[in-house]
Parts: structure tokens; C-alpha cells; sequence
């Protein structure tokens, strides 16, 4: 049964363009998979905690050796790395908050990037450090409020948040990464409703039934 997991992490619920983007999604998606089963995770509304002294403790020792309090500390990271492996692809709303990631999706890859779970140290290879996770068709929806932040704009050196989640997600193995990108939020114009546009083609390409979701 295929899985489609969604992250949402903008901090809006009416007016938010990637909200409404990855609902989108789920519609196309749903349409083509009846059967399959969508898992939504709202991190705004259930911000994953910040990593912390008995979560650092717990990932580092053997899963019998920790203490009540490491294994407490884990329960979030144990939940978001199942939904990760479960999924089939994985759709991220992501809109850029001064310059980067909302705060709550940046503790959600937090969660996410743990030694043992997600990636190895091995110093015999090199890298040392290698992945865990089976590659899968990451899409991450991209708001932004000025389109010159997107690629190839005069402000793309300014944007963190695509370069920072191609490395980190590419770190634990999620290297299939398209992002889906909007752009002149601000301003609301035509620029913007015209690239809306196009990601919601975008979504109806990728979710068509029997199309690769890769492509």
C-alpha cells in the first residue's frame, strides 16, 4: 500500500500558499492512489521538541542502556524516522522565513538526522559518515516572498532554506529532491498567481496514475 507523508510547517492556516499547494497534492494524490494512505504532520501546530541533553545521550548509547528520561527524550525522533521509512514520498511545505526554514521545520530534521537511525559513523569508509535511509521522491513546496530568492535570482545567494535541505535530507539518504517553488508572496501579483499556476501543473504531472513520481 503506498504511503504519501506531508509535512506542514508554514505558520498560517488561512492565506498560506504552500498549505494550499500540498493540499492540492493530497487530492491529486489520493485521486490516483485510492487505496493508499496519507500521513500529515502538522509541525506548526505540534512543533517537534529541541533536541536536549537526554536526547543527545540517548541517540549515542545502545537502545538497552537508556535511562527512562533518554527514552522520553526520543519518543518524537522514533515517531518522525518511522514516518519517514513508512513513506513512499514525502511532500514538504516549506515556506523561506528570513532567509531560511520556519523554526518548527528545522526541530522536525532535527528529529529527524540521528545517529544510528537515520545515518552511521564508520571511520574505516568515506566518507565516515553514511546514510541510512532508502532513497524516496521528496517534494518540497517552496514559498517565497520575493522570486528573486529562487535560483538563478539576483537574492538566490541569500536563500538557505533549498541548499540546507538538499544537504541535510541528501545526508541521511533522501537525495531525490525536487522542490516546487513560488515565488513573489508579498506582493501578490501576477508573477505570483502565474507560478502557482505552474506548480499546481506541476502536481497534476507528478500525481498522474502510472507516472513516476521521480520524474
Amino acid at each position: 500500500m503506498e504511503t504519501l507523508l506531508v509535512i506542514q510547517s508554514s505558520g498560517r492556516h488561512t492565506r498560506s500558499i504552500t498549505r494550499r499547494l500540498t493540499g492540492r497534492f493530497i487530492e491529486q494524490w489520493r485521486a490516483a492512489h485510492p487505496q493508499g494512505v496519507v500521513v500529515e504532520r502538522d509541525v506548526t501546530d505540534n512543533p517537534p521538541p529541541v533536541v536536549n541533553e537526554s536526547w543527545i545521550a540517548g541517540a549515542y548509547c545502545a537502545p538497552e542502556e537508556r535511562t527512562g528520561a533518554m527514552r522520553e527524550a526520543l519518543a518524537v525522533s522514533d515517531e518522525v524516522v518511522s514516518e519517514v521509512q513508512r513513506a513512499d514520498t514525502i511532500v514538504i511545505g516549506a515556506p523561506i522565513y528570513n532567509f531560511g526554514l520556519p523554526a518548527q521545520l528545522k526541530a522536525w530534521v532535527d528529529q529527524l538526522v540521528r545517529v544510528g537511525a537515520t545515518f552511521r559513523i564508520d571511520p574505516t569508509q568515506q566518507p565516515a559518515y553514511q546514510p541510512l535511509l532508502v532513497a524516496k521522491p521528496v517534494k518540497v513546496i517552496v514559498s517565497a516572498g520575493d522570486a528573486a530568492l529562487h535560483p538563478g535570482g539576483e537574492l538566490w545567494a541569500m536563500n538557505h532554506l533549498e541548499p540546507y535541505l538538499q544537504t541535510v535530507l541528501g545526508f541521511v539518504g533522501l537525495t531525490d529532491v525536487e522542490f516546487l517553488r513560488v515565488g513573489n508572496a508579498e506582493f501578490r501579483d501576477d508573477a505570483m498567481r502565474a507560478s502557482i499556476e505552474a506548480v499546481e501543473n506541476r502536481i497534476t504531472k507528478i500525481c498522474q496514475p502510472g507516472d513516476a513520481l521521480a520524474v
